[in-house]
């Protein structure tokens, strides 16, 4: 409507209110169609083989037993590390990530955590 809510009649506002009234009906409707047709092709998908991801762009993120703060934890205890390097040593013992910037996420875990302490330029160690 061109016209403010808060300008209408009582008579004006209750047409508005049965007006969105039937138009939710109608979408709801709508959706339970559209979930029908979207369970009956994921169906056809399973008979297939497939497997339906239902995350967005098909990527899931990786399980860990532990949190990075707690790999690097492991990581650092007795040596002090470069952020490089402790990147890898944690990808080595089998930490998994899809990040393009695995790096920049340490760095970050070892800056913000307070469970690390700074030696030198970019060098970390366990508290």
């Amino acid at each position: 409507m061109a016209r403010s809510l808060a300008r209408l009649s009582i008579a004006e506002l209750n047409a508005e209110i049965r007006r969105r009234q039937r138009s939710t009906g109608t979408l709801e409707r709508r959706y339970t169609r559209l979930v029908a047709k979207a369970e009956a092709v994921r169906a056809e998908i399973e008979k297939l083989g497939g497997t339906v991801n239902r995350r967005a762009g098909g990527r899931t993120r990786p399980k860990n037993d532990l949190t990075l703060v707690e790999a690097l934890t492991a990581a650092l205890k007795g040596k002090t590390l470069a952020v490089t390097d402790v990147a890898q040593v944690v990808q080595e013992r089998g930490y998994r990530t899809n990040s393009n910037n695995f790096r920049t996420q340490v760095n970050i875990a070892l800056i913000k955590s307070g469970k690390f302490k700074r030696v030198g330029r970019g060098e970390y160690t366990a508290k």
